[in-house]
């Protein structure tokens, strides 16, 4: 049986012998790529065709509990309108694999970071369309009744705008603990970042599921046309401000002859402008929209904290090296934009 750092097949098969998961061998298990954190392989068993996810081998202190979190949601998100993969089963013992993991079906469909077929690489309107759908998912998954889907646990909307500082700031100082890493001088100013975005806060919002984590990088198209196959990487999804889901999108989103830009696809003929993105959303969910700036400077300081994890990690030999140095460049990249906005 093949060997695939994180999973033990063997392990894997008694579970799910004992969750009634098919019978047999494991076959034709292989490794996917797409991201550089949590570990993804494919495989088949009994004619069946599964996903497993389960986080990475030099995990964090709640990556067990992070996936936790994530299976529940996706368990939640069955019979919505929001495109995601299906969850088959989940595992919250950390003692199968050494962490918890789910299995969720395979996604049928491509990431366009990764690359666009004919059908999307030469279409204008097939690339129009692909930025209109993006909007829409998020703004379904933010208009969600999260209660009534038995997610009234999952977050803490009260308060959770005025969280957001403090708790970057405070993720960005546990970043210390790795050795080697240069600081966070090394990024800009993230001090004045912070300062403004405490200034400039929103007084007030409405309530919803957000992804958290929402780019071009984090959902699958469709082979065969323009829409979603699939919303991907959950782990940063809870009950908060779906505004912010829109934020980090604009703070993400290329535009054309960008190359500054957090998420590349090309060719880059099609897609709508950001001001078209603000514009279907208003047009789908009714928010309003006049303070969307402070949410794209907030995308723009939560992303780049979050991407510098990867640089200390990886200083300290935690994690790839030429990996750390890409995310760290594109965390400067990130706040500098912040900067221009604030400017």
């Amino acid at each position: 049986m093949l060997a695939i750092a994180g999973v033990d097949l063997s392990a894997l098969t008694d579970w799910m012998d004992r969750h009634g998961l098919g019978s047999g061998p494991i076959e034709l298990a292989g490794s996917l790529g797409g991201g550089s954190q949590n570990i993804l392989v494919r495989f088949g068993r009994a004619g069946g065709e599964y996903v497993l996810r389960r986080p990475p081998l030099h995990q964090r202190d709640n990556s067990s509990e992070t996936m936790r979190r994530e299976a529940r949601l996706l368990k939640s998100l069955e019979g919505t309108k929001v495109p995601h993969p299906r969850l088959i089963a989940a595992c919250s013992d950390d003692a199968v694999l050494g962490a918890a993991f789910y299995l969720m079906e395979p996604v049928e469909g491509f990431n366009p970071v990764s690359g666009l077929p004919p059908l999307h690489a030469g279409s204008a309107e097939v690339q129009h369309r692909m930025g209109l759908a993006l909007v829409e998912a998020i703004a379904e998954l933010g208009s969600l009744d999260f209660e009534a889907l038995g997610l009234g646990d999952f977050g803490k909307p009260e308060g959770f705008l005025e969280r957001q500082v403090p708790r970057w700031r405070t993720q960005l100082e546990s970043y210390t603990r790795f050795e080697n890493w240069p600081g966070p001088e090394t990024l800009g100013d993230v001090g004045r970042v912070g300062d403004w975005l405490e200034a400039h806060r929103p007084t007030s919002f409405r309530p919803g599921v957000m992804h958290g984590d929402y780019h071009l990088a984090n959902v699958m198209y469709r082979n065969d046309s323009p829409e979603l196959a699939a919303v991907v990487d959950w782990e940063l999804a809870t009950i908060g401000d779906p505004l912010v889901d829109l934020g980090w999108l604009l703070a993400t989103w290329p535009e054309r002859g960008d190359e500054e830009s957090t998420v590349k696809v090309q060719p880059w003929i099609g897609f709508p402008s950001a001001n078209e993105l603000i514009g279907h959303y208003a047009s789908r969910t009714g928010r309003d929209l006049s303070g969307i700036g402070w949410y794209e400077v907030l995308a723009c300081y939560k992303l780049g904290i979050l991407l510098e994890g990867t640089h200390a990690r990886a200083s300290a030999g935690q994690a790839s090296g030429d990996v750390g140095d890409r995310l760290h460049a594109r965390a400067v990249r990130l706040f500098e934009r912040a900067g221009r906005l604030i400017a």
